[in-house]
C-alpha cells in the first residue's frame, strides 16, 4: 500500500530502453502514459532518457537516475530475445547476480504448458531478474516485471507496460498534486516575454508555462500556471490575467 501523501515533492525519472526507439522503428507511447499517471497522482516526472540495447549505456544511465530521483521506471528489454538485456544491466548496476527466479519460472512454465507450447530456453529468459528483486505482476502475458531498490522494471509493449504500472501505483509514495489554470493570451511570446518573466520571479512557488501557437496568420500563446497551493495559484493567475488585459489595452490605444 502507499505510504500516503508527502508534503515534500516526490520525483521520478524514466529510462526507455531499445534500439528501435532510437531508430524510429517504434514510436514510444509509454513516456506519455507514465507522464499522465505521475501527474495524476502527484509525482513529478523530471527526466526521461532513451538508451540503446547496450549494457554499459543502460547501467550508466540507470545509476545516474536512481541516485537523483525517488523513483525510476524503465520500459523495454525484458523479453525472450538475445537483445533483451535489461535484467542483466539492472543486475550489474546494483552489483547482484542475474538469475532465474523460481516463482517466475513456475508461472511461465504453467502458462506455456496450458497453451500447449514448449517452454524453450528463449522463453525461460523472461524469468531472469536480479537476486532479491520483487515481482511486478503482468496480467496480460504473465511474464513479470520486477522492482529492486527504487527502480521499477517493466515491459516495452504499451498494453503490458500500462498493466504493470497499474500494479505499481498503489505502492508509491505520492505528493501534493499540481493544480493548474490556463490563460489564453492573444499575443506572441516576443511581446509577453519580459512581463511574464517578472510575474514568474514575483511568484516563485508557481510554474508558468508558455505554449505558443499560430492560427489564422497570427501568433497567440496559452499560458499555464501550475502550483500546489490554491492561493498561490490564484495570485499568479490573476497577475497573468492582468498582464494580458494591460497588453490588450496598450495594443488598442
Amino acid at each position: 500500500m502507499s505510504d500516503g501523501q508527502s508534503e515534500k515533492p516526490v520525483t521520478a525519472a524514466m529510462l526507455a530502453i531499445g534500439d528501435e526507439l532510437l531508430s524510429g522503428r517504434t514510436k514510444d507511447k509509454n513516456i506519455g502514459h507514465l507522464a499522465d499517471i505521475m501527474t495524476a497522482i502527484g509525482v513529478d516526472l523530471k527526466e526521461v532518457r532513451i538508451v540503446p540495447d547496450e549494457e554499459d549505456r543502460i547501467v550508466e544511465a540507470l545509476n545516474a537516475l536512481r541516485g537523483g530521483y525517488d523513483y525510476v521506471f524503465t520500459s523495454g528489454g525484458i523479453g525472450p530475445t538475445h537483445d533483451d538485456i535489461t535484467a542483466d544491466a539492472i543486475s550489474k548496476a546494483f552489483g547482484v547476480p542475474c538469475e532465474y527466479d523460481e516463482k517466475a519460472t513456475q508461472l511461465l512454465a504453467a502458462n506455456y504448458a496450458g497453451r500447449g507450447l514448449e517452454f524453450t530456453e528463449s522463453r525461460k529468459r523472461m524469468a531472469r531478474m536480479p537476486r532479491g528483486a520483487v515481482h511486478i505482476d503482468n496480467p496480460i502475458s504473465v511474464a513479470p516485471g520486477f522492482m529492486i531498490g527504487n527502480v521499477y522494471v517493466m515491459a516495452g509493449v504499451p498494453s503490458v507496460f500500462e498493466a504493470m504500472l497499474d500494479n505499481v501505483v498503489p505502492q508509491l509514495r505520492t505528493g501534493r498534486k499540481l493544480l493548474s489554470r490556463t490563460v489564453t493570451c492573444p499575443f506572441g511570446e516576443g511581446i509577453i516575454g519580459a512581463p511574464l518573466r517578472a510575474i514568474q520571479e514575483a511568484h516563485p512557488d508557481t510554474i508558468i508555462g508558455s505554449y505558443p501557437r499560430y492560427e489564422e496568420g497570427k501568433f497567440a500563446t496559452e499560458l499555464v500556471v501550475r502550483a500546489r497551493d490554491e492561493e498561490k495559484l490564484a495570485a499568479a493567475s490573476a497577475a497573468v490575467e492582468a498582464m494580458v488585459e494591460r497588453l490588450k489595452a496598450q495594443q488598442a490605444a
